[in-house]
């Protein structure tokens, strides 16, 4: 049973900035994709960053270019996403999702795997 524990959400004022964690765990593939989501109350879900567990490829949305970074922290088997200058719109319900890489690129991958999300809210 794939296991995705979310940490790191909470309350910022805009510009500030905010790290977000995600441990996979109960995965028995090779390697797997990872990606951060977004939902606000009545809105579609956003993908907001990819990254290949093993290969770090990432990929980001064009909402958080050049705002955020997400990487594996592989000490801690926790993949990371910082975001800064963070604005009012990034307010939202994050997620946390994985699903087994079997090539190409994890943005384009189908997430099967979810974890329960961490609440951002930034202020103006």
């Amino acid at each position: 049973q794939v296991h995705l524990a979310e940490s790191g959400g909470g309350s910022v004022q805009s510009g500030g900035s905010l790290l977000l964690s995600c441990a996979p765990s109960g995965y028995t593939w090779h390697n797997l994709c990872v990606g951060w989501f977004r939902q606000v109350p009545g809105k579609e879900r956003e993908k907001v960053a990819t990254i290949n567990y093993r290969g770090a490829v990432q990929g980001y949305g064009d909402s958080v270019k050049g705002r955020a970074s997400i990487h594996v922290e592989h000490a801690r088997k926790t993949v990371h996403l910082q975001m800064q200058s963070l604005k009012p719109e990034d307010t939202a319900m994050y997620y946390c999702a994985a699903e087994k890489y079997v090539g190409g690129h994890c943005w384009d991958y189908d997430y099967s795997y979810w974890g329960q999300g961490t609440q951002v809210t930034v202020s103006s």
